[in-house]
Formats: structure tokens, C-alpha cells, sequence
């Protein structure tokens, strides 16, 4: 034993030791590599300024805790993987064996990366790559951890696992934890449902485990999204928080734990099904990326997520296509005369995207057949798509068009030629959901089959935008070819292959990531897609809420925001059309309504509504996101603020069900406190039902004509202006303006213009 001892430090003595400081975007991750131990974060958080090797050699000491009563000798330090042989209580972070054997490794750090170059030491940079490679005291497992930190203080992690020995190894877990302080004390994360997508949710940090894990084979309505733990009472301009986002779109887990001697750490991983990853000898498996971000509030945790996605290649450009998507004007009922007047009008109004949605193909007149038979209709298109696309492109729009490429009816030639590739973890078939079954794309010959039918019609047709869809959740994902065994691993990575693929062939297709609407939201699938629908349910009393905090990961350039008809398909509320555009606005603008039915008059706002987004979409996907916390639920004030301070945008909504009376002041935050600002309410359509503007608005006029309060009420179009009033910065966030009166269900929009006038104006009385 004293030989196995000896032998053991000696190793550990020959190992780097390097204590690496990284800084970017006012965050500093300080992590500690030491007597071979695998990398230990010791600070993830605000950046710490003058660290140098004298001062980051105390930090690993000063932070190590004194061993409690009956604890283990050496207190345990969690590690980016915890290991349970270093006495962690909480959860490991690999959990697998050989058999059996080998199920708590004791790894040891061989070597030691920054940005590729070898490292020991102190080490300081502003950003850069960590790269720790390590190997278990059995020689059977190789493990490879990366720890970067991006220019935006976004913080991402994941690893690989490799089978050095003779035996497989079945892998069971492997996740990765960053540690939090102990005052982070509350947690928010999300949850929701098919139509009301990332509803918010907070608890109190306890002893144990608040574990989120997501089994439907794709992100999921009712994911956790992002998960936070911060300051009490954080929100989204005051707080420390901490947040961790797991970028897989397949199961998934996110988890916050206290253990009982007091650490806490935020976790993440791919949530692996029974036997669905068993390791030969020299084969390897890699986590998901997890992504962390550190912010004081919530604003800034979220502005990090974005500052990664407005860096990615291909770049996704603010200035995006005005889309008219036909589904809820025609829904299954496909005729070229309906669809070419439905072009026609959109033009006229400006729309620069035309998407023809699900009937196209098949024998596809409802949704319960023809999914999976990617060929287009002769019954319903005789001269193919080519008389509607011609159409549309003479017009000045690009074209776009629904897939659903994972999924198959039954009533289809697809699964009656090959009912082997429906999943299925037995002889039966799944539970039905959506009148469909999931298309096993693990299967080379399927895989084959459904890129080789989308490439024919990307080569036949100029299709510049697919909506890919996803209707339902992976119940029972097997292969039936091999027993059943779980392939929602393997399914996921060969959803990104294709999507991969058929980019790489057509460089300028964008696509969508559909999936019941917002099931399928996470970093995994924007390395591929370019953006996603929020959800079916395109209400805007509901969307309000939805875009708000899906906005908590993407910036708005990347959801996908459309005004509806009058009365909404999924709830049947009905709606003013300047609420439904004012709240569609902070998204990718598009229109899902039969436009045919709509008004003069409507026709004629909803242009006024294009003409303004057109104007201003740079800064309105551009810009950075700003929500404030208000004390009153029902009103939602949020806006959009250009890099030099200098022009911003902020929507106030009142969404209560019954009549309010105004918040108090209305507050903007994040502009130039030095600076001083025009604030002037605009109306790219009518204004608000109930307005009862406030006194710093000023006279209201109509095509130059002052107008009384009594005839202010539902003008039409941009016919009212107000003077609005200046004030400074730091006027606008202490103090506030007075907010308008306004029926339920109402918005008003605010420009803020940086102006040099060195005095403020005083605001006109009535």
C-alpha cells in the first residue's frame, strides 16, 4: 500500500500546475489546475482587477474551506467534472463504467492548454480557449475538458470521453458544473406549454438538487431554457446573477445543487437513455456545449447570449425580409388563384418574404397523410410550384417553404414502403401525437432518402428560406431494425448533419427552426438555423410575455414575430391591429392573416406599420435589449437602445384583462445619464383605444390641427403627433414620466433621440 501511495504522488508531482486568469467583457474566470487535479474554478464572476501569480497563489489557498465536523480530511474542491473520489456528496459529473468496474475514475491533468499553446504557471489573458487533458488512474479513460471565454464574458464548457481500454464502456452521465456563490440564493428557470412557450418560474436555493430534466427528444416547450441563481430579488436591471444554458436540442438536463457542507454549483449535460452510449475501445463521446453568463441583472446576463449569436458565421443580418407566411389564410387549402392574390396584396404592403406552408406535397389535404412524401402535389399543383414562385419573385419577394423532414403519417408511400424506419422501442408502434410518427433518421438509407428528396427540390426550385417543423415529442425513440434501443442521441446528431448539409449545397438558404412553434429553442440548433418561431400561438396579449423572455437567450433578430388577423386562431381573443403590430415590432416582423379579408383602413395601417419597421428594424433587431422592472405586472415596458446611446425605442403595453389606471412613472434605463433626450410617443397606426395622454406630451395634433382629448381617441394612421419633451438620462431612469391612460390590451410606442440642446424643454400644457 505504501509503495501504490508513493507511486500515486509522484505522478501528481509531474503534472502542470498552472493557475489560468481569463478576463473579457467586465467577467473574470479564474480557475486552478494543481497536483494533477482536474480544473477547479475558484472565481466566475464580476472581473477582478490586479491578479498577478503572487495574488492568484493566496486565492487558492484562501479559499479552500476548514473540514467540518466528520467530514473528509481534505476538503473536497468541485472540479468543472466533480469526481466522487475527492469526497464531493453532491452529484459527479461522470457516472459510467466498464461493467460494473471503474465507475468513480480518478483522473489526472497531463497537460495544459491556452488558445493551443502549452501552459504552466500564472497565466493571464483577455479571452481564450483552456484545454486540460487528463487520464484515469486505470489507463482506460481519456478525458478532454474546454473552457472558453468569448470576448462578450460568455463563459462555455464541454468535454470529451474516450475508451482507452479493452472493454466498452457504457457512459450513463457526463455533465458539467461552474460554481456559484452562496449568496445566490433564489433560482429562476422556465417552464410553459404547446402555445405559451417560456413562462418564468423562481424558487429558493436549498440543500439538494433542483434538477430539470427534459425527455422528449427535443428542447421542449416546458424546458428550463435558462437557468439562473442570483441575489435575492434580482431582476433585470439589479442583481448578481448567475445562469447556465445547455446548447443541445435532444434531452437535456440543467440543474442547480446546494450540497450539505454549502457549495453550490450550476450544472448541465445531454440527459443519455439507457445503453445509448457504450464506448469500444478508442471511441469517443462529447458533451454538448453548456454556456454560462454572469451579469448584474438580467438584462446583461441575456446581453451576453447575444453578443454570441450576433458573432456567429453565417452572420444573421438585423436587416431582415418583412415575411407574409400563407398558413393561417389558407391553412391545407393550396389554390394557386387564392395564394397569387394573397402575393399580390403583400406586395403592395411590402413584404419581402412569401412562405408557402404544409399541403404542398403528397397527398397532403389534412394533417392526417402525405407527411414524409417530399414530392410536390400533382393533384393540387399541375405545373408544379413554379406559376406561384415566378409570381412571387417577379414581385420583388424572396420565396420560402415548410418542411417537416423527421417526421411521417402513416397513410403515406414513405412508411408504407419503409415501416422500419418509424422509431419504435418495440414490435408496436408508439402513442400517436399529431396524427404522426418520427422518422428515424440514425438509419444511413433514411437519412439518404429525405436529403436526397429536399436537395431535388432546392435544385428545382429558387427557394431562399425553409420553415423546418417538428410536431411532437420523441415517445418511445427507438430503432426497430435494432431491437428498439434509443436513438435520440444519434437522431440529433444526424438532424444537425442534414441541416449541415443542405447549407453547405444551397450557402444562401436560411431556415427556421420550427418545432409545435418554440419546442425547439437552444444554442445547438442556431449553429445551424437562423431563426426560430416563438410559438403557433401569435396573440399578442401572450406574445408580449413570450418574446420577453425568449429574449433572455436570443436577441430579437432571431424570433420570429408575426401580426395576426383580428381574432386570433389559438385563443380567440380579438385584438386593435396596433397592438397586434406594436407588440410584433421587437421580433422578426412577418404577417399571418388573410389579407383578403382585411379593410381598407386595416390595409392601409398595417402598410403604415411595415413602412415604420422597415425604417427602423436596424435598430429595432440591432439594437440591445432592454426590459425594466415595473411594479405593476400588467405593464410591460421594454425597448431597444443603438450602440452610441444615441436613439433608442421603448414599447409600453398594458395587458391587464380589466381596466387600470397607469403605473405611476414610466422608466427608461440604459441611456447616457450626461445626456438628454427627446422622448416623443409615435403612432405608426391608430392610437390606442382609452389614450389619455399625460401632460409632458404636449398638444396633440392632426395633420397640423390641435386636438381635444375627447377626439385623440382612435385616430386613424399617423395622423397624430405630440411634441413629447427632453430630458436628461439620468431623468429618465431616477425619476421617470408620468405613463398614459389606455384601455387593456394596448401599446405605445416611444422614440428617444439624443439632442445637444443644453437646456431642457419644458412640456407644453393643454
Amino acid at each position: 500500500m505504501e509503495h501504490e501511495i508513493a507511486q500515486i504522488e509522484t505522478e501528481v508531482d509531474t503534472c502542470p500546475d498552472a493557475t489560468i486568469h481569463l478576463t473579457a467583457g467586465r467577467v473574470s474566470l479564474l480557475v486552478d489546475i494543481s497536483k494533477g487535479r482536474l480544473p477547479s474554478i475558484l472565481h466566475w464572476g464580476a472581473a477582478l482587477a490586479e491578479v498577478d501569480a503572487e495574488v492568484a497563489a493566496v486565492l487558492v489557498r484562501a479559499v479552500i474551506p476548514v473540514i467540518g465536523s466528520n467530514n473528509v480530511s481534505e476538503p473536497p474542491r468541485p472540479a468543472i467534472l466533480p469526481e466522487h473520489h475527492t469526497g464531493w456528496v453532491g452529484r459527479p459529473g461522470l457516472t459510467g463504467s466498464f461493467d460494473g468496474t471503474g465507475w468513480s475514475p480518478r483522473f489526472r491533468s497531463e497537460s495544459v492548454s491556452l488558445n493551443g499553446v502549452p501552459v504552466s504557471g500564472f497565466v493571464e489573458s483577455e479571452q481564450g480557449l483552456l484545454r486540460v487533458d487528463a487520464q484515469d488512474d486505470s489507463g482506460r479513460l481519456q478525458l478532454r475538458l474546454e473552457i472558453e471565454l468569448e470576448q462578450s464574458g460568455l463563459v462555455r464548457a464541454r468535454s470529451t470521453i474516450k475508451n482507452l481500454g479493452e472493454e466498452k464502456y457504457s457512459l450513463d452521465e457526463l455533465s458539467l458544473t461552474f460554481p456559484i456563490p452562496g449568496e445566490a440564493t433564489e433560482v429562476l428557470d422556465f417552464t410553459g406549454v404547446h402555445n405559451y412557450e417560456r413562462v418564468p418560474q423562481r424558487t429558493t436555493m436549498t440543500t439538494g438538487v433542483h434538477l430539470r430534466e427534459q425527455r422528449k427528444g427535443r428542447t421542449g416547450a416546458d424546458s428550463a431554457y435558462v437557468l439562473h441563481a442570483g441575489t435575492p430579488g434580482f431582476g433585470f436591471g439589479h442583481g448578481e446573477v448567475w445562469a447556465i444554458h445547455t446548447a443541445w436540442s435532444g434531452n437535456h438536463r440543467h440543474y442547480a445543487e446546494r450540497v450539505s457542507t454549502g457549495e453550490q454549483v450550476l450544472g448541465g449535460g445531454e440527459v443519455l437513455l439507457p445503453g445509448e452510449v457504450k464506448l469500444s475501445s478508442g471511441e469517443s463521446y462529447q458533451t454538448p456545449w453548456v454556456y454560462a453568463s454572469f451579469g448584474n441583472g438580467l438584462d446583461q446576463v441575456a446581453r451576453r447570449f447575444h453578443r454570441h449569436l450576433r458573432a456567429r458565421e453565417p452572420f444573421v443580418d438585423p436587416d431582415r425580409p418583412v415575411t407574409l407566411n400563407v398558413w393561417e389564410a389558407v391553412y391545407f387549402h393550396q389554390d394557386l388563384d387564392q395564394l397569387l392574390d394573397l402575393a399580390e396584396r403583400a406586395a403592395t404592403l411590402g413584404v419581402e418574404r412569401y412562405v408557402l406552408d404544409d399541403g404542398w406535397f403528397g397527398c397532403r389535404r389534412d394533417d392526417f397523410s402525405g407527411l414524409g412524401d417530399w414530392t410536390v402535389s400533382a393533384d393540387v399543383w399541375p405545373d408544379g410550384l413554379h406559376p406561384l414562385i415566378n409570381r412571387v419573385r417577379q414581385l420583388g419577394m424572396q420565396f420560402g417553404l415548410w418542411f417537416e423532414p423527421e417526421m411521417v403519417n402513416l397513410d403515406s408511400e414513405l412508411a408504407r414502403a419503409h415501416p422500419a424506419w418509424i422509431m419504435a422501442a418495440r414490435t408496436s408502434l408508439p402513442i400517436e401525437s399529431r396524427n404522426q410518427h418520427v422518422l428515424n433518421l440514425a438509419l444511413p438509407e433514411a437519412y439518404e432518402h429525405i436529403k436526397a428528396r429536399m436537395l431535388a427540390i432546392l435544385a428545382e426550385y429558387p427557394i431562399d428560406y425553409i420553415k423546418w417543423d417538428h410536431n411532437r415529442d420523441l415517445t418511445e425513440a427507438g430503432d426497430q431494425t435494432n431491437g428498439g434501443r434509443p436513438v435520440v442521441h444519434a437522431q440529433t446528431l444526424a438532424f444537425y448533419r442534414l441541416l449541415a448539409e443542405l447549407r453547405a449545397a444551397h450557402p444562401g438558404l436560411e431556415i427556421e427552426s420550427c418545432s409545435s412553434g418554440g419546442a425547439r429553442v437552444d444554442l445547438g440548433v442556431l449553429e445551424h438555423a437562423d431563426r426560430v418561431w416563438v410559438s403557433d400561438n401569435i396573440d399578442p396579449h401572450d406574445r408580449q410575455a413570450m418574446l420577453r423572455w425568449t429574449a433572455q437567450l436570443l436577441p430579437p433578430e432571431f424570433m420570429g414575430s408575426h401580426i395576426a388577423s383580428g381574432r386570433s386562431y389559438t385563443t380567440g381573443r380579438q385584438h386593435d391591429l396596433s397592438f397586434r403590430a406594436g407588440t410584433a415590432i421587437f421580433g422578426h416582423l412577418g404577417i399571418e392573416w388573410d389579407l383578403a379579408q382585411a379593410t381598407v383602413q386595416e390595409t392601409d395601417e398595417l402598410r403604415s406599420w411595415v413602412e415604420f419597421y422597415k425604417q427602423e428594424r436596424r435598430l429595432l433587431l440591432g439594437g440591445d435589449m432592454v426590459r425594466m422592472d415595473t411594479p405593476h405586472d400588467d405593464i410591460l415596458v421594454h425597448g431597444v437602445i443603438n450602440n452610441e446611446k444615441s436613439r433608442a425605442i421603448f414599447a409600453s403595453a398594458c395587458t391587464d384583462s380589466t381596466y387600470p389606471d397607469p403605473a405611476v412613472r414610466l422608466k427608461f434605463r440604459e441611456l447616457d445619464p450626461a445626456a438628454r433626450y427627446r422622448v416623443r410617443p409615435v403612432f405608426p397606426g391608430r392610437t390606442p383605444s382609452g389614450l389619455q395622454a399625460p401632460r409632458w406630451w404636449g398638444r396633440a395634433t392632426a395633420n397640423g390641427v390641435h386636438i381635444d382629448e375627447l377626439r385623440l381617441r382612435d385616430q386613424p394612421l399617423t395622423s397624430v403627433r405630440f411634441a413629447g419633451a427632453t430630458l436628461s438620462g439620468e431623468m429618465l431612469h431616477t425619476v421617470g414620466v408620468a405613463a398614459p391612460r389606455l384601455h387593456p390590451d394596448q401599446v405605445v410606442i416611444y422614440v428617444l433621440d439624443r439632442v445637444e440642446a443644453p437646456h431642457l424643454n419644458q412640456p407644453s400644457t393643454p
